[in-house]
């Protein structure tokens, strides 16, 4: 198991990626992309936003939490559901082994929602190292916008600050 240690929250809280206002001001960039470009979601709010402008993403990882309150909606796949317990603050190896089995999946044709219990902020680290060439994972930067990662430009950033995360 990863965790995030106190002092390191801060570094984790900065963007990844490209920090867009909303959805809609990343219109442009993601109309921008090839068709087949593979599409990974974390977080209820992004899932959702994502969904209702008819961008299903491939891998959708929700805690189906809000700002640590219930989410108003459910979020619903017709594919595959994987489930992985992660505490705030960790990412297990349960989580890691969802996250490389919904890739695995999605090679087969299935779009795969995984259902944290616990927390999913940090399923961006493995879904940035796992996923595959020329993929986007897309996340909520709570009260400034949603988060665009470019796979491609950004794994070795993602890989170093895995490394900063303690290993239990």
């Amino acid at each position: 198991m990863l965790v995030l240690k106190k002092n390191l929250r801060p570094e984790f809280k900065k963007a990844i990626g490209t920090l867009y206002p909303s959805l809609d001001d990343a219109e442009d960039f993601l109309a921008s992309q090839e068709p087949d470009t593979l599409l990974v979601s974390v977080g209820d709010v992004t899932t959702r936003n994502l969904q209702e402008q008819g961008l299903i993403p491939h891998l959708g990882i929700i805690d189906q939490q809000v700002e640590r309150k219930p989410a108003p909606q459910d979020i619903v796949y017709d594919n595959v559901t994987l489930k992985a317990d992660n505490p705030a603050g960790t990412v297990t190896r349960e989580l890691w082994d969802a996250v490389e089995q919904g890739f695995q999946l999605i090679k087969a044709g299935y779009r795969v929602l995984i259902l944290v219990k616990g927390e999913e902020d940090l399923a961006v680290v493995p879904a940035v190292i796992l996923a595959p060439p020329g993929s986007l994972v897309l996340y909520g930067q709570p009260g400034e916008g949603v988060v665009i990662c470019e796979v491609d430009r950004l794994r070795d950033k993602v890989i170093k600050m895995k490394e900063m995360l303690m290993e239990e």
